[in-house]
């Protein structure tokens, strides 16, 4: 049976959605270890990489044994690093310059990208249900943050960096799924956040100096940041992207501003209004029209 044959099957979409779904939770809970990280922006997203590399480094290891599969530091392996590293450099820029709400939405723009550049790039078809899907779920997280998302010319700066953000994960997506084709989920993952991680070294090293967590509290943020947001997550997207569309799995990417908004509600008592919970809706909704037939 074709690859193809078995992604149109039950068993062939269930477990890379299960991954995805679970993926996008583990990355969903981010911001909370970013609020509870005693140190700067930059230093965190840097220890975000770094401290997942001994668990990726151990997953790569154990998934290919002694025998080292697919081509080792292929040029989309590159790619998805350094979309990766400006992802994450971009997506504190934003913050830092705007409101959490504006570089969220901006941010959550990455679908977009990956619809384009797949159509520009690999002439990539999109179907209408993705397109209809994609509308359903932009709605949904501007929902999500109505409340407090607002645009002013003192955060235009911040929000072009959001837009940013949003350009290098639909970059991130694209490469991702070209480097599965040569590489396993773990090598992937492994490889592109090493590259990451010495990007995001120096940018760190240079903007905040010190680099260390000043409580044992922040320390252990880092280190279920690092080990649950993106061994989890992005090692799961990895998985997840050998076997579904891009343009699909950068939607299923959206519940990871439901996560936030509920694991906010859970862990910091921020309240949920109905109107975020009808967009929490309207990302499902966008999500079951676009699902692969």
């Amino acid at each position: 049976m074709s690859s193809l044959n078995r992604l149109a099957t039950p068993e062939g979409v269930l477990a890379p959605f299960a991954a995805l779904v679970t993926g996008a939770v583990a990355m969903g809970v981010s911001p909370i270890f970013v609020r509870l990280a005693d140190v700067g922006p930059f230093t965190s997203a840097f220890r975000r990489v770094a401290l997942a590399l001994p668990l990726l480094y151990a997953w790569m290891r154990l998934a290919e044994g002694a025998e080292r599969s697919g081509q080792h530091f292929s040029k989309a392996t590159i790619l998805a690093g350094l979309a990766f590293a400006g992802d994450l450099f971009f997506w504190h820029l934003s913050i830092v310059h705007t409101s959490v709400a504006n570089a969220t939405f901006f941010a959550t723009t990455a679908p977009i990208w990956v619809v384009l550049f797949g159509w520009l790039l690999f002439r990539q078809k999109v179907t209408a249900g993705v397109l209809v899907g994609l509308l359903l779920c932009l709605i949904g997280g501007a929902a999500l943050l109505a409340q407090s998302f607002e645009l002013k010319p003192a955060g235009a700066l911040g929000d072009a960096f959001g837009i940013a953000t949003g350009v290098f994960f639909g970059l991130y997506f694209l490469a991702v799924q070209a480097a599965r084709k040569r590489a396993s989920a773990a090598r992937l993952t492994f490889e592109a956040t090493l590259i990451t991680a010495a990007i995001l070294f120096v940018v760190a090293i240079v903007a905040e100096r010190s680099m260390l967590p000043h409580s044992a509290r922040g320390l252990a943020a880092l280190i279920a940041m690092a080990w649950i947001s993106h061994t989890g997550g992005q090692g799961l997207l990895s998985v997840a992207l050998g076997r579904l569309p891009a343009a699909f799995s950068s939607l299923v990417i959206f519940l990871e501003a439901i996560a936030a908004a509920g694991f906010g509600w859970l862990v910091l008592a921020e309240p949920v209004s109905s109107i975020q919970a009808l967009g929490g809706l309207a990302i499902l909704g966008g999500i079951y029209v676009a699902r692969p037939r």
